[in-house]
């Protein structure tokens, strides 16, 4: 005899979108499923991933164009030029395809950013002004100022001979050296 706890379920926990909730509710005959292991998302979370998956490859290296030109609008063969595509017809689809995401509006035939979202590559990065540094760079900045403080007060103190100044020195270089290293390899990694 199979128990309740041998079962296996028939199907995994799911997702749903706000519609299918309302279908669920309004059918009275589907009350069985609401307790079923199915959680909700709401329609950010739905935006939010169509997004990421949408947001690659060319389209990625677009958007990436279009939020550095911090607030400017930007025309289809200004893009087409900048990223080195083969037609301004390129050029027009990715920024189409962003305006259907809902990341750029189009003014008189040019683009202008109007929401910005972080996906993928783009979580590594902060906007200092109008400059995307990877975030590695702050600590890495960080780093490399209390290391060099504690080169200074160790010189100061003549304290060279000591085994914890050994200590500080090697771990704070080690880590100064990990975090820059870290912030070239995100920068290199920028659409």
């Amino acid at each position: 005899m199979v128990t309740q706890a041998d079962a296996v379920p028939l199907f995994k926990p799911a997702r749903l979108d706000s519609e299918c909730l309302r279908f669920i509710r309004a059918v009275p005959g589907l009350a069985g499923i609401r307790n079923a292991g199915i959680t909700l998302s709401s329609p950010q979370e739905v935006d939010s991933e169509k997004i990421a998956s949408d947001l690659k490859g060319n389209t990625l290296r677009v958007y990436w164009y279009v939020l550095n030109a911090g607030g400017k609008v930007v025309g289809v063969r200004e893009v087409q030029r900048a990223l080195g595509f083969s037609s301004p017809t390129l050029a027009l689809y990715h920024l189409d395809k962003l305006k259907e995401l809902g990341l750029v509006a189009k003014d008189s035939g040019e683009y202008r950013l109007v929401k910005e979202v972080k996906v993928d590559i783009l979580k590594q990065f902060m906007k200092v002004g109008r400059v995307f540094v990877p975030r590695f760079a702050a600590y890495g900045a960080l780093f490399t100022g209390l290391l060099a403080y504690f080169l200074y007060f160790i010189l100061s103190q003549g304290a060279w001979d000591n085994v914890l100044a050994f200590f500080g020195i090697f771990f704070g270089g080690a880590g100064s050296g990990i975090f820059w290293f870290e912030t070239v390899k995100t920068w290199r990694q920028r659409p």
